[in-house]
């Protein structure tokens, strides 16, 4: 029987004991034994994940098609301005969606809001894939639209299955749990590759008869985003609440304590109980602009946050920046051009699925089975410092490898890709689960998320403006350069985060959890 069930009964004892029943059932949940509803969450957030990646990364494909078809007379290419606005625009979304997510996951529950954010990427998906020109708005304007919004379920996903997989992990596989919904990424951006071909190898003929048949090609590929989501949509509607949200934010230690109980015994269900076996609520800390001030106004809590948050910044200047824009790369190992729009297409797909294969993918995974034994810290600072190294060497000698060698080119940029995704591409979405306390842990990771998201606007509104300078692709050794300097600036960043290998989240959480319960009556005695 659960040790939570012999605990004293909250409604005749004082805060102390309330403070043993607390710390029994999260220290069970720490230490159960990995079994299904671990596995099941995974994969719940993990699809959610894959959705995210296949979602912001299919553009980069799509948007070639959309030159073919609708601006034939810039050489079917889309306009600069154009092409950063439709691949911006999901990014922008994204940054709303964290931040206003992360903070709604900690102010109504995590299971209230869960799902919302995958209805929201269902309709904006479809509402892209049907995207069409009309006196009042034109096509690529009508996706922007759609893009945005998609972004902001996009976004809505980071903060909650991080949290959610957080507070429902046992401390000695939560790193792993985390890193493998994080992993999904990965595989979504391969589909998305993946998918394109097909569809685009499934119409070879009738493209090549008419071109015009690539309308219905981007499309399919658009719009299969939709599926994995409706099918995950059940499962997150239905996740129970995670017992941690309960205790510490609802203030309900004994309906916490039950459905603690109820989640290692029967898996997904929520505790069985009525109304009337809910005890009063505790006196527990409580969110509000004056606590989160003098929470974060301590430096030991404070450095914490922005830590995480410069971090995910940093990665992702270098991360989207060249993620959405490696026309260039594709160009340098010989997969950009053709004879035709097909061939063109084509081997600019087939050069992402190579790209992403060779360094994306192993780096995801290479994270997951390494993460609970090296830590994150060392993963995050170890992927900086080889970032900056990588980058350097690709900035200041660009022209003379791709003189001497494009297969030591593409060497060197899958190595980036390996210590991007085995490094902070990984423990950026990490740590920020971990480090908060809970009231404050979705805003947390939803703050961190979103500071990523603005270094992907910058890096992505910057890199279109700059690449071309002095001619086409001319200033790519420039933009490498200085993507060296953010990898390094990153390194410093890491210094502030803590490791959390084997940590519980409540010793992680920056708060003396002697005497927890009853923190928040004696805080607000004092005020």
């Amino acid at each position: 029987m659960s040790e939570i069930a012999n605990l004293p009964d909250q409604a005749h004892q004082p805060y102390i004991d309330l403070d043993d029943r607390r710390r029994a059932a999260l220290a069970e949940i720490d230490n159960a034994k990995f079994g299904w509803f671990h596995i099941r969450a995974c994969i719940v957030s993990g699809i959610g994940f894959f959705t995210d990646a296949y979602d912001i990364f299919a553009i980069n494909l799509v948007a070639s098609m959309l030159g073919y078809i609708y601006f034939i007379d810039n050489k079917n290419k889309l306009p600069a301005n154009v092409d950063t606005a439709v691949k911006v625009a999901a990014s922008v979304g994204t940054m709303v969606g964290q931040f206003v997510f992360g903070w709604l996951a900690d102010k109504v529950g995590r299971k209230r809001m869960y799902g919302v954010e995958l209805i929201i990427i269902i309709v904006a998906t479809i509402g892209q894939a049907l995207a069409a020109n009309s006196p009042a708005l034109s096509v690529w304007s009508a996706i922007v639209f759609w893009r945005l919004i998609l972004g902001v379920g996009i976004g809505g996903d980071y903060p909650l299955s991080a949290v959610i997989t957080s507070e429902f992990a046992t401390t000695r596989r939560r790193g792993a749990m985390m890193a493998a919904v994080f992993a999904m990424q990965g595989i979504g951006i391969l589909a998305a590759a993946v998918v394109a071909l097909i569809v685009l190898v499934a119409y070879k003929d009738a493209i090549q008869a008419d071109i015009n048949y690539l309308d219905q090609v981007w499309r399919l590929v658009l719009g299969f985003g939709c599926v994995p989501a409706v099918c995950a949509l059940y499962f997150r509607l239905t996740i129970p609440e995670t017992p941690r949200f309960t205790m510490d934010i609802e203030q309900k230690i004994d309906k916490g304590a039950k459905d603690a109980a109820a989640f290692l015994e029967r898996g997904a269900a929520a505790g069985d109980y009525s109304e009337a076996d809910v005890m009063a609520r505790s006196e527990v800390p409580k969110a509000s602009w004056a606590d989160f001030v003098a929470h974060f106004g301590q430096w030991k809590n404070g450095k914490v946050l922005f830590g995480a948050a410069y971090s995910w910044f940093a990665l992702d200047v270098a991360w989207y920046g060249l993620g959405l824009n490696n026309s260039f790369i594709l160009s340098s190992i010989g997969f950009a051009g053709g004879s035709d729009a097909y061939t063109t297409l084509f081997n600019t797909i087939v050069g992402n699925i190579i790209i992403n294969l060779l360094g994306s993918v192993p780096g995801y995974w290479i994270t997951v089975f390494t993460v609970d034994k090296i830590g994150r810290k060392p993963i995050q600072l170890g992927g900086f410092v080889m970032l900056t190294i990588l980058f350097l060497i690709l900035g200041f000698g660009y022209n003379a490898i791709l003189s001497y060698s494009s297969a030591l080119f593409l060497v060197l940029f899958t190595l980036a890709q390996l210590f991007f995704n085995f490094g902070p591409n990984s423990t950026t979405f990490i740590v920020p689960g971990e480090v908060f306390p809970t009231r404050y842990r979705s805003t947390g990771h939803g703050i961190s998320a979103a500071s990523g998201k603005f270094g992907a606007v910058v890096a992505q509104v910057g890199f279109g403006a700059l690449k071309d300078i002095g001619g086409t692709n001319m200033w790519i050794d420039h933009l490498l350069q200085i993507f060296a300097f953010v990898m390094l600036t990153g390194v410093f960043s890491t210094l502030l985060i803590p490791e959390t290998k084997g940590r519980s989240l409540e010793d992680l959480s920056g708060e003396d959890q002697a005497n927890f319960v009853g923190a928040g009556k004696e805080k607000a005695s004092r005020a």
